[in-house]
């Protein structure tokens, strides 16, 4: 018996690989879990919220890490990104 492991997504991600991952394990198109949460982010604002709290409980598709240790590589990931954007924007608004 093959047990399906929900993971995100490294090669289909476009920003933490949460919609990617989904769509792997539900064997579907990832652009229809990316309009899930576009469409849950007008409705009541959930979108965004479910997205950064699937980010930190889903581990990374090569992480053997589980618990507290994917939500602190998560934690660690993200604030990587968000210090990346933070510095593209100084850039551009520093020209």
């Amino acid at each position: 018996m093959d047990i399906r492991r929900i993971s995100r997504s490294r090669s289909g991600r476009i920003v933490a690989g949460v919609a990617s991952g989904i769509a792997t394990y539900l064997r579907i198109d990832p652009m229809i879990v990316r309009l899930g949460f576009i469409i849950l982010t007008p409705i009541n604002g959930f979108g965004p919220l479910l997205y950064l709290i699937l980010w930190l409980i889903i581990p990374n598709e090569d992480s053997q890490s589980e618990g507290r240790a994917t939500i602190t590589e998560s934690l660690h990931e993200m604030r990587g990104m968000f210090e990346t954007m933070v510095s593209r924007i100084r850039a551009t608004f520093q020209r």
